[in-house]
């Protein structure tokens, strides 16, 4: 489970903070800028954040949120930094099959690292080696009650909310998309194709493509492309794989698709 702000300080009167929860890939709610409300993208993730002690968590965040702005522009006035800025932070915990928590908090500026938080020993270090990531380290570091604050909500309390979403959306979470694979080529001259694999519709994220060579799979190589694993509009993902080939070469080629939809069974593309 994470938290990614945004907030974006114009000058001493204007800032915007915006937000997104996840749950691993899956998008959980929005933090609106002009109020900072919570705009839900599932109803189970309402129903799981309104369980237990969660208002107090949502206040006492705010009020955080509050203290944060303040902050910052208190430091930016005390050592004359200029606007505008923009403070990124991502924090969350992640919750292991034997029950331990891993939580992490980790802070950016002007699209650098900035600090981050040691959780266990409620201590700030810098993760640049500048003046300002030194003076802020320390001073967040001296301010006892908001280690605390954060050391709960990111371990006991970030642990036991990724359990209550688990228990909400287990249909959602747990779910399983077929991928969609097709296979095309184009010329990349007169003596060489390009193959190229496109395989979309999946979830969840993990998967495998692979090209195979005369049912040999064809090792890393300059002729071997694959892109990132993409999001689609729809909470499934998107890959595509390319494969530069030799025209008329003799050889036949086949993409090799495997996911866990698929269970045993592979998705398999010929060419030639």
């Amino acid at each position: 489970f994470q938290v990614l702000l945004t907030s974006l300080f114009a000058n001493i009167s204007s800032t915007e903070v915006s937000g997104l929860a996840l749950l691993g890939d899956v998008p959980l709610f929005a933090l609106e800028p002009a109020d900072w409300s919570l705009r839900f993208h599932w109803p189970w993730a309402r129903r799981a954040t309104d369980e237990g002690d969660a208002e107090r968590i949502k206040s006492q965040t705010k009020m955080l949120l509050r203290n944060l702005v303040r902050y910052v522009h208190e430091v930016t006035q005390k050592i004359q930094l200029d606007y505008p800025l923009v403070v990124q932070i991502r924090a969350g915990c992640v919750l292991h099959p034997n029950g331990t928590v891993w939580s992490f908090m980790d802070v950016g500026a002007g699209g650098r690292d900035f600090i981050s938080f040691e959780v266990e020993r409620q201590f700030w270090e810098p993760r640049q080696p500048s003046h300002v990531a030194e003076l802020v380290s320390k001073s967040l570091t001296s301010m006892k009650s908001i280690s605390l604050f954060l050391q709960q909500l990111l371990s006991s309390s970030c642990r036991d909310h990724i359990l209550t979403l688990r228990r909400y959306g287990r249909a959602d979470l747990e779910r399983q998309a077929l991928p969609v694979a097709t296979l095309s080529a184009q010329a990349l001259s007169p003596a060489q194709l390009l193959l190229l694999c496109q395989v979309t519709g999946f979830f969840p994220r993990p998967i495998s493509v692979a090209w195979l060579r005369d049912g040999q799979e064809v090792p890393p190589g300059p002729a071997l492309g694959t892109s990132s694993i993409l999001p689609n509009a729809d909470l499934t993902y998107q890959l595509r794989s390319t494969l530069a080939v030799p025209t008329g070469d003799g050889h036949s080629y086949t993409c090799h698709v495997s996911h866990r939809s698929l269970g045993t069974r592979s998705l398999l593309l010929p060419w030639g």
